[in-house]
């Protein structure tokens, strides 16, 4: 090892590197396989793609490519404001939500500050607390989920920042909105508190969130949503932060110019606009998630019910079965990082995806039995 990497802090060489889902060509290469043969179900992508508006904007916006995009995103700023109801100056971009959260730690924390989130929660929570020398603070999960209880306990004089999502990644739990607004009441102000809520286009009409219209009651609230999950977008990268105006200076203030790149910035525009692909992409997720639950019932998997596009399901030997899953092409999340070692993760795919992992599943169980 280099004498050079002596020069980083200690808390940022302990950091293990996030594991994104593994591609399909880094596997056909591994397996010697087809990349046309592969069912990659390991990243809870949209498999119905991007929205057809989005496309033509895409193919719109690639002509003006060798300019530098909108550092303050006005077109979609506007999208957003109207779509979402909020002012202008609340409103934070970021590559990709993941960016907003990196924001938020870079911008509040600091190396005598605690973090709150729980366990098996999104590995980026940790991941942007060690970077800047704070000390994460993990709360017991309570059936897989957020123990909100556990949260309040955990609050010392040193918090400065709580981390929830809502639905849970990788565990797809829900915490009820009314449940949720009495913890944001009972956190102290000065604690600043970010809702991640990736998946709640995926979210029943019931269960939507209603976390925007909160903002004007609680400052020290912060609101991420992506548009890689529901719209499609996750290759480019963009997602949005909801706030109190003065904390959005202040992440705006540290946020990389031109972190937003104008493809991205059209085609989320031109998705805010297709309500139409949200609602089919609702559906489709909705009929593929009893697919994959009635499967793994069938199969006699205990799972995780889920609210999001995705399932978590418990399986003897999960990193053996996975090793096989993806020798025959198929790709899922091993989730052993989030402490959940005999657990898998699904994402729902398009039927015949669903049909294909289910079956080669199958057979793997009935050999490992045997």
């Amino acid at each position: 090892m280099s004498n050079l990497t002596q020069l980083a802090p200690d808390y940022i060489r302990a950091i293990a590197p996030y594991q994104g889902g593994k591609p399909i060509a880094e596997l056909a290469r591994e397996m010697g396989l087809n990349e046309a043969d592969i069912v990659k179900l390991a990243s809870n992508e949209n498999p119905l793609g991007i929205s057809p508006k989005a496309q033509m904007a895409i193919d719109e916006a690639v002509h003006d490519i060798a300019r530098y995009p909108d550092g303050n995103s006005f077109t979609l700023r506007q999208a957003v404001s109207e779509k979402f109801g909020v002012d202008y100056n609340q409103i934070v971009f970021g590559n990709g939500s993941n960016d907003i959260l990196e924001l938020v730690a870079r911008a509040f924390l600091v190396a005598s500050d605690e973090a709150i989130y729980a366990q098996h929660a999104f590995a980026v929570y940790p991941l942007v607390t060690q970077a800047v020398g704070a000390a994460g603070v993990v709360v017991p999960a309570k059936n897989y989920g957020h123990d909100l209880d556990g949260f309040l306990m955990a609050i010392t004089p040193k918090t400065k920042l709580i981390f929830i999502a809502n639905p849970n990644n990788p565990t797809g739990t829900l915490i009820h909105k009314n449940v949720l607004r009495a913890f944001i009441h009972a956190v102290p102000s000065h604690i600043l508190i970010v809702l991640d809520e990736a998946y709640d286009e995926y979210l029943s009409s019931e269960n939507k969130s209603e976390a925007i219209a909160w903002l004007s009651e609680f400052e020290n609230l912060i609101i991420s949503r992506t548009f890689s999950k529901a719209y499609g977008l996750a290759g480019l990268r963009i997602g949005f932060g909801l706030m109190h105006a003065d904390v959005a200076d202040i992440l705006n203030r540290v946020r990389q110019p031109f972190n937003v790149n104008s493809i991205a910035q059209a085609a989320a525009v031109a998705s805010l606009a297709d309500g139409d692909f949200v609602a089919r992409s609702y559906a489709a997720n909705q009929a593929g998630m009893a697919q994959m639950t009635q499967g793994l019932s069938e199969l006699r998997l205990e799972y995780i019910p889920s609210h999001a596009n995705f399932v978590s399901f418990k399986v003897a030997n999960a990193a053996q079965v996975n090793q096989q899953l993806l020798q025959n092409g198929v790709i899922l999340r091993p989730i052993a990082n989030y402490e959940m070692p005999d657990y898998l993760r699904v994402s729902i795919g398009l039927f015949c995806e669903n049909a294909r992992f289910l079956s080669v599943l199958k057979t793997i169980l009935s050999h490992n039995i045997k």
